[in-house]
C-alpha cells in the first residue's frame, strides 16, 4: 500500500469515527468515500466504526469491481456515480443526522434561511425524491439533487455532503445539520423568510476568501504549537 493511499484510508476511517463524535451519525449508518487512482476508496458495510481500520476500507474501481473479501458500503452506487459525474468533488460523506433526516422525512428542501447555506455552493439544499437505499434510482436522484450544489437531502433517508476533501465534506455535513436544526425551529411559526439569490451570490463571493490566513501566519501557528 502506497503512503498516499494509506493516508487517505486513515483519514476516511477517522471521518467515519468523527461522525459519531460530532453527533451526526449513530451505529454503522452512513458512509464515506474519497476519489483515488482509477476509482475510489469507500467505507465497508456493517463494520462498527470503533472497530474500523484502514485495511477495512475498500478500493473500488469505476466498474464497481474490487479485491478482497470486505464488502463496500451498500450505498457505493451513489458514491461512485457522484464522483464520476462531478470532477469538482473528491470526497463524499453520507449521514443519517437527526435534524436533517427529519427535514428529509417532511420531503422539504432547506431554503436560504442563513448565509451559511452558501457553503453548499447553492441557495438551497434540495431534497431528492425517495428511492430504496443502495439502488441505481437513488444514485440518479442524488445526482439530480446535487446539480450546482455540494449537498442534498435524500427523502426519508439522510444527507449527502461532498467536497474537495474528506475534511471539508465532513464539515459541510455538520453545516447541513445546523441549517436543518434552524429550519425546524422556524417551521412552527410558518415558512421563514429567506435570503434572496442576490444576497446568496454576494456571500458566495465572500466565501472564496472566508477564513483563510496567509501561509506565513499558518506556518507561524504551527511552529508555536
Amino acid at each position: 500500500m502506497m503512503d498516499d493511499e494509506l493516508k487517505l484510508r486513515t483519514e476516511l476511517v477517522e471521518a467515519c469515527q468523527n461522525m459519531s463524535r460530532l453527533g451526526i451519525n449513530k451505529g454503522t449508518a452512513g458512509n464515506v468515500s474519497v476519489r483515488h487512482g482509477e476509482g475510489l476508496l469507500i467505507s465497508p458495510t456493517g463494520v462498527p466504526y470503533d472497530k474500523l481500520t484502514p485495511e477495512h476500507v475498500v478500493a473500488m474501481r469505476w466498474d464497481a469491481t474490487f479485491e478482497g473479501d470486505v464488502l463496500p458500503s451498500s450505498e457505493w452506487r451513489f458514491h461512485r456515480d457522484i464522483l464520476q459525474a462531478r470532477p469538482d468533488l473528491n470526497a463524499i460523506v453520507h449521514t443519517h443526522s437527526t435534524k436533517a433526516t427529519a427535514v428529509s422525512i417532511l420531503e422539504k428542501d432547506i431554503p436560504a434561511i442563513h448565509y451559511a447555506i452558501a457553503a453548499t455552493g447553492a441557495s438551497r439544499i434540495r431534497c431528492a425524491p425517495y428511492e430504496i437505499f443502495g439502488s441505481q434510482e437513488l444514485a440518479d436522484r442524488a445526482i439530480e439533487a446535487l446539480e450546482g450544489s455540494r449537498a442534498c437531502l435524500l427523502a426519508h433517508h439522510g444527507v449527502i455532503a461532498a467536497h474537495v476533501s474528506i475534511a471539508r465534506a465532513l464539515a459541510l455535513a455538520v453545516t447541513v445539520e445546523e441549517l436543518a436544526s434552524q429550519y425546524l425551529l422556524c417551521l412552527p411559526t410558518g415558512e421563514p423568510p429567506v435570503l434572496s439569490e442576490e444576497q446568496i451570490a454576494e456571500v458566495l463571493v465572500k466565501f472564496k476568501t472566508y477564513g483563510q490566513q496567509s501561509p506565513k501566519v499558518v506556518e507561524g501557528y504551527r511552529q508555536a504549537s
